[in-house]
C-alpha cells in the first residue's frame, strides 16, 4: 500500500515509503567517501535522493538496485537549491509480500494511449494534402507499438508513459485553433510538422515499456532527435516520391523547432508554419511544467524552483473556483 506520494512530501518530514527507481549511481564525493545518488518516482512525480557516507559493507547491496525496481526507503525530506530532496537513511528491496500496485509508481499521461494515438492518426488521415497524409500515417503506423508507452523526454516535460503521444495530441489541438486565427498558415503543413517534429525521440531516448528512461542512446547522444529526424525524413520522402521542396520544408521545420543553436537548432524558422511550430512546442512544454509545479503545491503557496522555467517558483492560487 502506498504510504506517501512525492507530491505530498513536506520539508523536514520523516518518511518511510515505497518509490520506483528512475536512475541510480554510486559516486565518490570531494571527501572521498562513497554516496548513493538516486532519483525516485511515483505516479505523482520525481525526487532526488542521497544516501551519504555509504559503508563498504553496504556497497554490494546498493549495487543491486536497478532502474525500475521498487524500493522502500526511510528518509528525511530536506531542501537544496530551492528543491526538495531526500536524505536517505535506510533502503531495502521489495518483494511479493509488499503487495504493491505498479500503477502507484508509474507516471503516465492522463489519457489512454490508444485513444490519443487514434486521435492523432485520424488528424493525419484527414489531411487534404495527399503527400503529407501518406507520410504521416506511414510514420505513425510504423511506430504504433512503441508510441503506446514512449515518453517525450528522459527528464523534464512529458517524461512519462505515453508522454510523446500526449505532447503531440495537445500540440495538434492548439495548431487547429491557431490556424483559425492565422488563416495564412497551411494547416496541413503545420499539423504534419507537429506529428513529425519529435518522432525520432524514440531513437534518441532509451525507454522500457513503463515509459521509464535511463537516458539516451548512442545515436541520441551523438546526433540528437533533430538530426536523426531529418535523416529519416529525407529517406522516407525520397522513397515515397514527395517533392524536394516539400521534403526540405518538413526537414527545416524539424531542425528549426528548437529555435536557438544552444538548444540544437542550426537554423531559425524561415517560413510561418515553421515559426508557429516552435511556439506550439514551447507552449505545451511550458504549460506542462507549470501544471506539474502547481499540482505539487498547496493552494496559496509557491512551488519548489523549476529549473526548466528559469528557476522560477510557481504560485498556486488559493481561491477556489
Amino acid at each position: 500500500m502506498k504510504e506517501k506520494f512525492i507530491a505530498d512530501l513536506q520539508t523536514n518530514e520523516d518518511i518511510t515509503s515505497y518509490f520506483m527507481v528512475k536512475s541510480v549511481a554510486l559516486k565518490v564525493g570531494s571527501n572521498r567517501k562513497t554516496y548513493l545518488d538516486i532519483v525516485l518516482g511515483d505516479a505523482s512525480g520525481e525526487i532526488n535522493g542521497k544516501k551519504w557516507d555509504v559503508a563498504d559493507e553496504e556497497v554490494a547491496g546498493l549495487e543491486k538496485i536497478r532502474e525500475g525496481n521498487i524500493i522502500k526507503v526511510r528518509a528525511l525530506v530536506t531542501e537544496w537549491n530551492g528543491m526538495k530532496q531526500l536524505k536517505i537513511t535506510r533502503i531495502r528491496q521489495t518483494g511479493a509480500e509488499d503487495n504493491l500496485d505498479i500503477n502507484d509508481y508509474v507516471k503516465a499521461a492522463p489519457e489512454d494511449p490508444k485513444e490519443m494515438y487514434d486521435f492523432i492518426y485520424a488528424k493525419a488521415d484527414g489531411f487534404a494534402d495527399q503527400d503529407l497524409k501518406k507520410l504521416c500515417t506511414r510514420v505513425l503506423a510504423d511506430r504504433k507499438e512503441k508510441l503506446m508507452y514512449y515518453p517525450a523526454a528522459s527528464k523534464n516535460h512529458h517524461a512519462e508513459m505515453a508522454g510523446l503521444l500526449w505532447h503531440v495530441k495537445r500540440m495538434l489541438m492548439t495548431a487547429e485553433k491557431v490556424s483559425e486565427v492565422y488563416t495564412n498558415l497551411d494547416k496541413d503543413l503545420l499539423m504534419a510538422g507537429v506529428v513529425l517534429h519529435d518522432i525520432e525521440k524514440m531513437n534518441e531516448i532509451e525507454s522500457n515499456e513503463l515509459g521509464i528512461s535511463p537516458g539516451y542512446s548512442f545515436e541520441g547522444k551523438m546526433l540528437g532527435h533533430l538530426v536523426l529526424g531529418v535523416r529519416e525524413l529525407d529517406k522516407l520522402c525520397e522513397e515515397m516520391g514527395i517533392s524536394r521542396e516539400k521534403a526540405v520544408m518538413l526537414e527545416h521545420m524539424m531542425i528549426s523547432h528548437h529555435y536557438e543553436p544552444e538548444y540544437g537548432s542550426p537554423k531559425k524558422p524561415l517560413f510561418p508554419e515553421a515559426e508557429m511550430l516552435h511556439y506550439l512546442d514551447m507552449i505545451d512544454a511550458k504549460m506542462y511544467d507549470m501544471e506539474e509545479a502547481v499540482s505539487k503545491t498547496q493552494p496559496g503557496e509557491f512551488s519548489d524552483r523549476v529549473w526548466t522555467l528559469d528557476n522560477r517558483t510557481i504560485y498556486r492560487v488559493s481561491e477556489e473556483k
